[in-house]
């Protein structure tokens, strides 16, 4: 099919990796942002014969289609969330049941998420924005606010374009930016991954390889929290983790740490064997971690990522 002259074939292809990013910062799930890019991509192969360019560009068109299939599967849907969201933090070691899949808030490979294409002004704010702090907030936002937010402070998408995808007035949209700007005023922004981030990475990870409790512990903030999805169990207090880990199973015995790109933070894949078992989620702040998210794997932990 053609519009313009064009084949849209290539044009939507070229549009997977950001309407992933879109879907999951609308969604808070890897998976069920690659499973609303593909619906939008072969709805607009299907219709493609019923776009007007004189009304719309293709960009703003194709994520019309996204929004109305993110709104629609958020329908009836709970909430995703942290372990900090659903309780007070542990006092001992006993995880307690797992909880399913659809409450948590899952990680995402940046690869999956984030164009290539990104220049480094863009990509701060790629990152920035699926961080799981942000995500997780998000996920307070009614749908059609939550698409607001994302369109206009990540895509950087012009009111008058917002309007005209979600059907609705200019002073309509400038309301609820506004709204969800107030209502995420509480997400700290996140410090740069430079060197000394990367650095700092490489200790924990060579820590862990030695399962040397002092020294893992010694790179946290004494308030740091550390939870491990699907268990709403979580931990705060430097000295709280050091106990945890102190008296650990032994499971993580010869197990080691990969760094790789994942939700616009330091990460890592915990790896035992040739068997990735986790994926790591940092958090920093003043050259220190304050949160370790440790997703627990199954068919790729919900990343979007295939399995090892």
């Amino acid at each position: 099919m053609t519009v313009a002259g064009e084949t849209i074939e290539p044009r939507l292809a070229a549009m997977r990796t950001e309407l992933v990013g879109y879907a999951y910062r609308m969604l808070g799930s890897a998976a069920e942002a690659e499973d609303a890019a593909q619906e939008t991509l072969i709805r607009a192969w299907r219709h493609a014969g019923t776009y007007d360019e004189r009304r719309a560009s293709l960009r703003t068109w194709v994520y019309r289609i996204a929004t109305n299939i993110c709104v629609d599967m958020l329908r009836g849907a709970g909430r995703r969330a942290r372990a900090m969201d659903l309780g007070p933090a542990a006092t001992g070691g006993e995880l307690g049941p797992p909880l399913p899949e659809s409450a948590w808030v899952q990680p995402i490979l940046d690869e999956r998420a984030i164009p290539a294409t990104a220049d480094p002004a863009e990509l701060a704010v790629q990152r920035e924005s699926i961080r799981l702090a942000f995500v997780a907030a998000l996920q307070h936002l009614p749908p059609r606010q939550r698409a607001v937010l994302i369109l206009r402070d990540v895509l950087v998408w012009r009111a008058e374009e917002v309007a005209g995808l979600l059907e609705t007035t200019v002073p309509a949209v400038h309301s609820a930016l506004q709204r969800a700007r107030s209502a995420m005023r509480h997400v700290p922004p996140a410090e740069p991954l430079d060197d000394d981030a990367r650095k700092l990475l490489d200790r924990y990870c060579d820590a862990f390889a030695r399962y040397d409790v002092a020294a893992m512990v010694s790179l946290l903030h004494a308030d740091a929290t550390t939870s491990m999805p699907p268990f709403a169990w979580w931990l705060r207090g430097r000295e709280t983790i050091r106990v945890a880990l102190s008296h650990s199973d032994g499971s993580c015995a010869g197990a080691k740490l990969v760094p790789v790109a994942a939700n616009g933070s330091l990460a890592a894949w915990q790896y035992r064997g040739a068997e990735r078992f986790a994926l790591l989620v940092f958090e920093t702040s003043g050259g220190r971690f304050t949160g370790i998210t440790t997703f627990l794997m199954t068919n790729g932990g919900g990343t979007g990522d295939r399995p090892a």
